[in-house]
């Protein structure tokens, strides 16, 4: 995952500031998320363990949040400037995948909010992590049909 958020950051980078701020967003919870993929036993009697998931929590809603308030309006303005009926098609199914994601990634971090018991974080950060890599695959086409395949027009309009 991270390998591959690197690669949508070389691709995506500099194109627009929002999104590069975004991409450096989504690295950072990548490397967060990763970390607690390394701790092999979760116990509620380690408190750098209990900082270490609320960190990470509040790193992945708020990347989660910038993503639905800011990212994917300024990605649908672009389509619907550009008049791309199929690109604004394709984003709507996109958004299907990524709204299902975000209602697991809120109920998770609600979970965790609630309580210091982290006897089964590990396996609920599997289903987590499967989750993100939809939601980040998902996210990567709707930049590619809605962002980059402008590019070339944007380019040319403001030469």
């Amino acid at each position: 995952m991270l390998e591959n958020c690197k690669s949508a950051k070389e691709r995506w980078g500099g194109v627009s500031k929002l999104i590069d701020q975004w991409l450096e967003e989504r690295q950072e919870m990548l490397v967060r998320f990763c970390a607690l993929g390394e701790i092999r036993h979760f116990s509620s009697e380690d408190p750098s363990q209990g900082r270490k998931v609320k960190t990470f929590f509040e790193i992945l809603v708020d990347y989660t949040s910038a993503g639905h308030f800011e990212i994917y309006d300024q990605l649908i303005r672009e389509g619907n400037s550009y008049h791309d009926k199929d690109a604004l098609e394709a984003a709507n199914g996109l958004l299907e995948t990524i709204d299902a994601t975000t209602e697991l990634i809120l109920d998770f971090n609600d979970k965790y909010l609630e309580t210091d018991d982290l006897t089964s974080l590990a396996a609920d950060l599997s289903t987590l992590g499967e989750a993100i890599e939809s939601r980040l695959e998902a996210e990567d086409c709707m930049i590619e049909v809605l962002h980059s395949a402008h590019h070339d027009q944007s380019q040319k309009t403001t030469s």
